[in-house]
């Protein structure tokens, strides 16, 4: 077996099925605080099916966008839980963003390597061209990618960069908008190694290791 298909099959495929909605910050707000009662997922999941908790058009649609967003709440700890119900709306926009890049890897490796890395190195725009770059140069390690019809490579940079300008991180032009995150919600993106602050263009350091800081 040569060590290209040894690469191929350690490596984690990338979830791509993050096209049903954006942010999904109001929603996540609402199933978050119906989850604080039961603390049960596949109860709260119920819940928001049967009463139609979202307000969906269609049964389809809600148990869609539903399902979805209990994916992205599932990565959080009940104390992270609690915080974005009682956040404020940034914080909630902070929250959400972070969870949709524990939820999704392509989330979470284009956030750090090429939204925060651009904002670090003072390249203040974001483009369709970074995104298309991201993904030829992940192909080699992801062939999943590799093929994908241009309508979905498409529909997965709307859906990422809607995500983006919902969480006030990029402008309606393409400008990166540096994150002001909240202490509290510093505090708990700091509790992960290496921190979740790596998914935010901003200058606050991402890992801890010892007395020693790294950026």
């Amino acid at each position: 077996m040569g060590l290209l298909q040894l690469t191929y099959e350690t490596q984690t495929r990338y979830a791509l099925s993050f096209t049903s909605g954006g942010l999904l910050a109001r929603e996540g707000v609402s199933i978050a605080a119906l989850y604080l009662e039961s603390r049960d997922w596949q109860l709260t999941r119920s819940q928001v099916v049967e009463e139609n908790l979202l307000q969906a058009r269609t049964t389809s649609s809600l148990t869609r966008v539903t399902r979805e967003t209990v994916q992205r709440l599932a990565t959080f700890d009940d104390d992270e839980i609690e915080l974005l119900v009682a956040g404020g709306p940034t914080e909630q926009h902070h929250l959400m963003w972070a969870a949709a890049c524990r939820r999704y890897a392509l989330i979470g490796d284009f956030a750090e390597e090429v939204l925060r890395e651009r904002y670090l190195v003072m390249t203040p725009t974001l483009g369709k061209d970074d995104f298309d770059r991201f993904i030829t140069g992940k192909t080699l390690w992801h062939p999943e990618l590799d093929g994908l019809r241009p309508s979905t490579l498409r529909k997965l940079r709307q859906t990422l960069f809607r995500m983006l300008s919902e969480a006030d991180l990029r402008s309606s032009t393409g400008d990166i908008i540096p994150a002001v995150i909240s202490e509290r919600v510093s505090d708990v993106l700091c509790r992960h190694t290496a921190s979740d602050l790596r998914f935010f263009p901003t200058m606050s350091p991402t890992v801890f290791s010892g007395n020693q800081v790294q950026r």
